[in-house]
């Protein structure tokens, strides 16, 4: 490819930003280079004699436009059955991290998949350990990587996992409070294109009406364990600290299972109630704010629609006992089937906040509440 004189290049703006976006767009694309900044910097000292105007560049969204037009000459109709298999196992993928409120982001989000992309995710909690422990008990071969960048004078540290599988994933981890801020792209610079696991199998459903979503599910063999999922989101609650107005026990997994323990000496033999009493502050440690809403997302389709009630209306039965509830509320809550089941979660919910309570671990609640479903499934 013939090199364009500075001298030449007035006038010439348009053409040289398109050779340059080609070029960058093939070194991306064989995998030569990775990183946009990178490649468009090569190839503009490829193809020009001298400087070259940071304005001649070409933005990252030209290059990525020319990756794909690559990407379509190359790999033709595989690259669509490509997308959807990868969007398919980013799924999988994302309900296995369920606790971590996992997003989907980059190309396989975009559709702007190339030969080699990885499938990018993020994931927030406070412990990339609890991510690596998850995928280790599922058999995933994996590296934590912390990578020190430098933008604007200032050095950050991101923790990235690199899952090896048959699409090979990118996990970064974020702090669980960064679970709502809106990150940039890097690309277009507006707010970055993310999917929860709700929005992928809307989005999947949608593009792909012929797809049977759960079977492929099964094929894929997504067995999740739920109590292991139960414990993952327990643990941390040790050090998820409480009002000590409202709470005076102290931290969020103490009172769980304080209030556990008052259910099971009730109830040892209501298996969704027993897990209503143990998880309904579980969202706590994932949005303080909005507790209520975090459990059953993380907690969806792990749980009876009973249990699922139950957790949903705790903080209802609050009000209802305060007598702050509306009218419209108050007469749905009333008409529940479990209406009752409710107001006593409700009361235990209260007892469960004694300084200095004698209670048992969450491995043993869990040992319980185990042995309590394989007892119950045999009946």
């Amino acid at each position: 490819m013939g090199r364009y004189n500075n001298g030449a290049l007035k006038g010439m703006d348009h053409k040289l930003r398109q050779a340059i976006a080609l070029e960058a767009a093939r070194l991306m694309y064989e995998r030569a280079e990775s990183e946009y900044f990178t490649a468009k910097r090569k190839a503009a000292k490829r193809l020009c004699r001298g400087h070259v105007k940071p304005s001649d560049l070409p933005s990252n969204a030209e290059i990525r436009d020319q990756i794909q037009l690559f990407a379509r000459l190359h790999e033709g109709d595989k690259r669509t059955q490509h997308l959807q298999e990868m969007r398919l196992a980013a799924l999988h993928m994302m309900r296995l991290l369920r606790p971590f409120r996992p997003r989907l982001i980059g190309s396989v989000m975009t559709g702007h998949v190339r030969k080699g992309s990885d499938i990018d995710l993020h994931v927030f909690t406070n412990s990339a350990g609890l991510v690596t422990d998850m995928l280790e008990n599922e058999g995933y071969q994996f590296d934590l990587e912390r990578k020190a960048i430098v933008k604007f004078e200032e050095a950050r540290v991101f923790t990235h996992i690199h899952v090896f599988d048959r699409f090979n994933f990118e996990l970064t981890v974020y702090d669980e409070d960064k679970a709502h801020y809106v990150f940039k792209s890097s690309i277009t610079g507006k707010a970055i294109e993310r999917a929860s696991i709700a929005e992928l199998e809307e989005m999947l459903k949608r593009e792909y009406p012929e797809l049977d979503l759960e079977a492929n599910m099964q094929e894929q063999d997504v067995d999740v364990d739920p109590f292991a999922l139960f414990r993952m989101l327990l643990l941390p609650l040790e050090n998820v600290q409480q009002s000590a107005k409202h709470h005076p026990e102290g931290d969020v997994q103490y009172h769980l299972l304080q209030v556990f323990e008052l259910a099971r000496d009730e109830r040892p033999y209501d298996e969704e109630f027993l897990l209503a009493a143990l998880l309904h502050d579980v969202g706590k440690g994932i949005d303080p704010h909005d507790h209520v809403a975090a459990g059953l997302s993380v907690l969806d389709g792990l749980i009876t629609e009973r249990t699922r009630f139950l957790i949903e209306h705790h903080m209802n039965a609050l009000a209802y006992k305060a007598g702050t509830l509306g009218a419209r509320m108050r007469r749905f809550l009333e008409a529940s089937e479990h209406f009752e089941d409710l107001l006593r979660l409700r009361e235990l919910d209260t007892l469960g906040r004694v300084q200095g309570a004698v209670v048992g671990t969450v491995d043993e609640a869990l040992d319980f509440l185990r042995e309590l479903a394989r007892e119950n499934e045999g009946t």
